[in-house]
């Protein structure tokens, strides 16, 4: 856990930097929609190595949604601690019941 608060913290440092030095400031500056996009892009590679790709292929990609996510929760103000809340509220919950509850 420490390494994603860390990650957080440095991504909320990045994001009003200088786009041309900052990876975290060019997507901030292209807006949420395009933070959006690559998101999805890299969600797809990741289902994409999943099916056909190595174990390190997945790893890579899933720290990229990770690192991804985690920007797009930056920019809309959503810090890693309240989607662990939600997580923790959801715990002890069968994965059915509580999207069942959502759909209702």
């Amino acid at each position: 856990m420490d390494t994603l608060n860390r990650l957080e913290q440095v991504i909320a440092e990045r994001k009003n930097t200088s786009p041309d030095s900052s990876y975290v400031a060019k997507l901030n500056a292209a807006g949420i929609e395009k933070m959006a996009q690559k998101l999805g892009e890299e969600a797809t590679e990741a289902v994409i190595a999943s099916l056909s790709g190595s174990r390190e292929e997945l790893v890579g990609e899933a720290a990229d949604v990770i690192f991804h996510l985690l920007v797009l929760l930056q920019a809309r103000r959503i810090t890693l601690d309240e989607v662990i809340t939600e997580l923790d509220r959801r715990e002890g919950t069968s994965g059915l019941d509580e999207k069942a509850s959502r759909s209702e």
